[in-house]
């Protein structure tokens, strides 16, 4: 038996001259009616959805920058109190090795000085041939610090997401760098307890001790070209190798030669090789010797004081040039002069 073709009318009355009007639709099209006017809502649902998941991921990512920048700020600023901090703690070991050498105990060796400039070991004594390409040296500290990317600006939620990921995995970054951060802090402080300490040592030890500092060579005895060091070099003289009991300060004939200490001059005259020469005596076995000089403006006997005038810078002896060889002695055995010297 044949079934029959479901359908709905739909009468249209305009007015009342107006003829009727009647339209059969199909209960199949009715049906797909609905179902495309369903389907073209779940897409718009779906779309404005979407749309604002974008919109939230995008205010939650600006949100992420700006805190990134700010922990990244932060992080900046806790670096660079942290230098400062190690700064400070260079000056005070380089203080306290000052003091532990004045102090005669263990210490490094000097390293500069403002009148006295090292040239390398030049073995002839023409002044322009050791001053040749003689400059001050630089050095430019430098701190590259990384930035953390921030993520941009995404399109669609996946691209949001990705960029969350990327955020996260700079955030781990950025606590793994305050983490070391933290542990440096922590060195640094330890680092500062044992420098108190040991400098609270020193104090102990250098208390009553005034007239032996004073008596300690600490400064430069002139000023000019470091030329020569203490040790092992090659002789200008005969080219083989010797030992070479103190340093070698070229410089302007005339100079003023300095004591590098308090003391007594138990030496002023001529010396073989070594010229007109002045030697002093700071008392706790420790004499200083001053060769080559041009004149002597001292006695045997004279009391002479820190920084006070005692020769004039010469080439006299057996010598390449002007300068002036400087050596100490601490209980009759030569010793390097860059541990005595501070200024």
């Amino acid at each position: 038996m044949k079934s029959e073709v479901q359908h709905y009318s739909l009468i249209l009355v305009s007015d009342e001259t107006s003829p009727v009007r009647r339209f059969d639709i199909r209960h199949s099209t009715v049906k797909r009616a609905i179902w495309g006017a369903a389907a073209v809502a779940a897409v718009l649902l779906i779309v404005f959805v979407d749309y604002v998941r974008v919109r939230i991921d995008h205010v939650e990512l600006e949100g992420l920058r700006i805190e990134t920048a700010e922990q990244q700020a932060r992080i900046d600023d806790f670096d660079e109190a942290l230098f400062g901090v190690q700064a400070s703690l260079d000056s005070v070991r380089e203080f306290e090795r000052k003091v532990r050498t004045i102090a005669n105990l263990p210490g490094s060796v000097a390293t500069g000085g403002a009148g006295v400039v090292e040239v390398g070991t030049v073995e002839t004594g023409d002044l322009a041939t050791q001053a040749r390409g003689f400059g001050d040296a630089e050095a430019v500290p430098s701190n590259a610090a990384a930035q953390a990317a921030l993520p941009p600006q995404s399109a669609n939620a996946s691209e949001a997401a990705g960029a969350r990921v990327e955020h996260k995995a700079n955030a781990r970054t950025a606590d793994d760098r305050i983490s070391a951060l933290r542990n440096e802090a922590r060195q640094l402080a330890f680092r500062a307890d044992q420098r108190l300490l040991s400098l609270q040592e020193l104090v102990g030890q250098l208390e009553n001790k005034h007239a032996k500092l004073a008596s300690s060579p600490a400064i430069w005895p002139t000023q000019g070209w470091l030329t020569s060091r203490f040790g092992t070099r090659i002789s200008p003289f005969t080219g083989k190798r010797q030992f070479h009991a103190g340093i070698d300060i070229a410089g302007a004939r005339g100079t003023d030669v300095v004591a590098t200490a308090r003391g007594k001059v138990t030496y002023s005259g001529s010396k073989g090789p070594l010229g007109k020469t002045v030697i002093i005596d700071h008392g706790y076995g420790i004499r200083t010797h001053y060769g080559h000089n041009a004149d002597v403006h001292v006695k045997r006997g004279q009391q002479v004081e820190r920084g006070q005038r005692i020769a004039s810078l010469g080439n006299s002896g057996r010598s390449t040039g002007p300068h002036i060889h400087y050596a100490v002695e601490v209980k009759g055995k030569a010793v390097n002069p860059l541990d005595y010297i501070f200024d």
